[in-house]
């Protein structure tokens, strides 16, 4: 079952904000639900050199049409100057897990959902 409604967004934030930044996304009804993914080890270049930092991952389940406003809202909250911020569209899964992100998120646009 193919559902451009509903996105997962992979999202790395160092271990200390990774919690605080999942309630807070899940709290503006930007995402149904956050789950976070401890004790990532991240290697990447940074401003002319290789940097080596542990981290957190979230994996973000929301809708299309609030997606905007949820990269937004991470901008905003998250630590990093450029979040890692990946949106994957969902094209298949168990209906009614689905159907149940898209009732509980809330784009800023809207004020009773789908």
């Amino acid at each position: 079952m193919a559902d451009s409604q509903t996105y997962l967004v992979l999202v790395t934030a160092p271990s200390g904000d990774a919690e605080r930044i999942a309630r807070s996304i899940v709290e503006e009804r930007l995402a149904a639900c956050v789950s976070v993914v401890r004790g990532l080890r991240s290697i990447y270049w940074w401003e002319g050199k290789i940097e080596e930092s542990g981290e957190d991952l979230l994996l973000i389940k929301t809708r299309s049409d609030a997606l905007e406003d949820l990269v937004n809202a991470i901008k905003r909250i998250h630590p990093y100057e450029v979040p890692e911020i990946i949106a994957v569209p969902i094209v298949g899964g168990l209906r009614e897990y689905l159907e149940w992100v898209v009732g509980e998120v809330r784009p800023r646009g809207s004020s009773s959902g789908p």
